[in-house]
């Protein structure tokens, strides 16, 4: 009988299009649902809760925040971009969302204006001596480790109608903010893969470009202002394999090379993105999720065709209609159908929910989606 493979042993072989011996899965959802998957399936943590419904978890990992105080004396969060979020409850109060509502540059005109009244971020802000200890907590498990998102940083600190007037009005303007995100998580995602000694199997260069019928920025817009700092921030990841072997008299060791991980790119975008794709693979990423295939451009079959060979498909079971309002017979057909499709060399694709599992559903077909994509993964292989 050949030895079952660890939740990280299968996510990384299905990245790297290898043979798996199932297809693995993953689990996105919010502390509500967590915490109700808990109490109906009678486990006590988070772990248990993976193991009880079998699944592959990719674990997060990152250093703590030690910078400026970031309290703001009421029930509203603020973050070290200076950006103000206030709780929103939804579905009967069954769940809370923060939802940002000041943006700290965006009445800023100038550039010197900018400079002049706001703080950029700094590596120095957070302490990143725990990171390779998080790792080796959960050996078994795939690390993942960076959040590189210039896009969605851009919007959050100007917000989303002035940073698309910006992109299309003023370029120079632009090319400041954006070049100020990206020296920020060049230098923190540095500091970053050197604090883990090698222990990050995934890092997200990602944002959100896409809306529910298509892009927010035009491709030719991506191209001009974004392409070349992804294009960076990807060697980054790709050269930390290197960076983190080196001797102390500087000289790289070979062996050590040899053993060094290959961090995968992870790209997260909402929304109907297809006609991006390519420039995303152009850019060196290994992964795309979270594959809203029920919008417009977004097929199935389209997409394996056109990019199965470049991408590891991650996500593709909808949480915006099936998981919350369909039947446990709807999850299981929506659970086939991206396993026929995206999994159907046996391998290149990790099933999960599109985006984080929302209170009103059902624990009944979240259960059914894990317990139908681990009996059915198999036979994918």
């Amino acid at each position: 009988m050949k030895r079952q493979m660890t939740p990280k042993e299968r996510i990384l072989a299905a990245i790297d299009h290898k043979p798996i011996d199932r297809i693995p899965t993953d689990y996105w959802g919010t502390g509500e649902v967590t915490q109700k998957l808990m109490t109906g399936l009678g486990v006590n943590s988070p772990m248990e809760l993976w193991k009880a419904l079998d699944m592959d978890k990719i674990i997060w990992a990152g250093p703590a925040y030690i910078g400026p105080d970031l309290s703001t004396g009421d029930e509203t969060m603020m973050d070290y971009w200076g950006v103000k979020s206030r709780p929103v409850t939804y579905a009967g109060n069954t769940g809370v969302y923060y939802e940002m509502y000041s943006h700290p540059i965006e009445k800023c005109e100038a550039i010197e204006e900018i400079e002049a009244c706001y703080t950029w971020p700094k590596a120095d802000w957070f302490d990143f001596s725990k990171v390779e200890e998080q790792c080796l907590n959960f050996a078994d498990y795939a690390i993942e480790a960076g959040y590189m998102a210039p896009f969605y940083m851009y919007t959050n600190i100007r917000g989303l109608e002035q940073t698309l007037v910006d992109l299309a009005a003023d370029e120079e303007f632009a090319d400041y903010i954006i070049g100020r995100i990206c020296d920020f998580l060049y230098d923190y995602h540095k500091r970053l893969f050197e604090a883990s000694n090698g222990k990050i199997d995934i890092s997200q260069v990602t944002d959100d470009f896409g809306t529910q019928t298509g892009l927010m920025i035009s491709t030719a817009m991506f191209d001009r202002y974004f392409k070349q700092h992804y294009q960076r921030l990807i060697k980054l990841v790709k050269n930390y394999n290197i960076r983190v072997f080196h001797h102390d008299d500087g000289a790289i060791n070979d062996h050590a090379r040899k053993l060094a991980p290959n961090v995968k790119r992870f790209l997260h975008s909402c929304g109907a993105i297809y006609d991006i794709v390519d420039l995303i693979i152009d850019s060196g990423v290994d992964v795309l999720n979270p594959i809203q295939w029920h919008l417009p451009g977004m097929d199935l079959q389209q997409l394996k065709h056109s990019f199965g060979k470049e991408l590891c498909f991650h996500g593709g079971i909808d949480n915006q209609y099936v998981l919350p309002f369909g039947s446990a017979d709807d999850v299981k057909m929506e659970v086939k159908t991206c396993l026929d499709i995206l999994g159907r060399d046996g391998t290149g694709y990790i099933l999960a929910p599109c985006h984080n599992i929302q209170s009103i559903t059902p624990i009944e077909n979240i259960v059914t989606m894990y317990k139908t994509a681990n009996e059915y993964g198999i036979l994918c292989r």
